[in-house]
């Protein structure tokens, strides 16, 4: 096996035990032969780019199907691999996703668009949700290495991130993604800022780390006496979200970074209200800070509680 495709290999055995692997590995072999001669700016060849895209979407546990058109997504664009001989060796499905994803990178973003409009625009092409998130992880890969490209096409590439790309992966639900995109934009578009924030969130780090495990402990023990079972963990704060709390609360690092942020994991609704109770037992909440996206899910049918607390 190449061992370029070795590390997506096992993630999709781990993440799909039952995956036809061959038809990946073919995918894999048909891609490399159309990019066979392209090379990234970064100076690799260019099929490391649709594996990495590949690789993205294994960690978030996407099927084969779409991890086959990940690994195609930039032949019918940028090689004489075409869409009917792509019908012809994967079938239809895998042919519309790359051709989904294909025709979302034709659509011009200017200065004169209006970021909500463009945002429907790619909604309403992608008929198939997975085209879409192709298309995130195909954006998150080529944001790591805009260091390659020209300032002038690194900017530009940031600010239609940051007003297209996070606030749909923001409505999918891929928040991971979405954080990701977002530092990495912030790092471009407002470097000196980037560098004082992650310094400072650096010089915090351990006495953070230090009250989260605090908290998180208090919690556990506090659903534990109250017969729920749950998964608790820390949420890592990200430098473009504790820069726009900064900016658009007109608040201090210090006001900021204090807060604490944690996530609570159970099986069932009755669990999620039971635990909301525990927490404002525990602690006092603070008015007009609570949201139900269980009574009210968002565009992406995320359900969960929000509060936030102080004590």
């Amino acid at each position: 096996m190449d061992t370029l495709i070795a590390p997506l290999i096992a993630s999709l055995s781990q993440h799909h035990p039952g995956t036809n692997l061959s038809d990946v590995e073919r995918a894999y072999e048909i891609a490399k032969q159309a990019h066979s001669g392209q090379m990234r700016k970064s100076g690799d060849e260019y099929i490391t780019h649709p594996v990495a895209v590949a690789e993205i979407l294994a960690e978030l546990g996407l099927n084969s199907e779409t991890i086959i058109a990940a690994l195609l997504h930039d032949t019918v664009e940028d090689t004489t691999y075409s869409l009917v001989q792509m019908r012809v060796d994967f079938g239809e499905k895998i042919a519309n996703l790359v051709d989904g994803v294909t025709k979302l990178d034709k659509l011009i973003y200017g200065p004169t668009a209006e970021a909500e409009t463009v945002r429907k625009m790619v909604i309403a092409m992608s008929r198939d949700i997975r085209v879409l998130v192709i298309k995130l992880a195909d954006r998150l890969h080529n944001a790591r290495t805009w260091g390659y490209v020209s300032q002038e096409n690194s900017e530009r590439k940031a600010r239609e991130t940051l007003d297209i790309y996070a606030p749909l992966a923001h409505r999918l639900g891929m928040n991971a993604i979405k954080w990701e995109l977002e530092d990495l934009s912030f790092q471009v578009l407002e470097p000196k800022k980037y560098d004082e924030i992650a310094r400072l969130v650096t010089e915090r780090s351990t006495s953070r780390e230090a009250l989260s495990s605090d908290v998180i402990a208090v919690v556990q023990e506090d659903l534990a006496k109250d017969g729920i079972e749950a998964t608790v963990t820390g949420r890592q704060k990200h430098y473009y979200s504790v820069y726009q709390k900064m900016v658009v609360r007109g608040r201090d690092f210090n006001d900021i970074y204090d807060l604490v942020g944690i996530r609570v994991l159970v099986k069932d609704v009755r669990d999620c209200y039971a635990v909301l109770g525990s927490i404002h037992a525990r602690w006092s909440p603070i008015p007009g800070r609570f949201k139900d996206y269980i009574a009210m899910p968002k565009f992406n049918l995320y359900q969960s509680l929000h509060t936030t607390v102080i004590g």
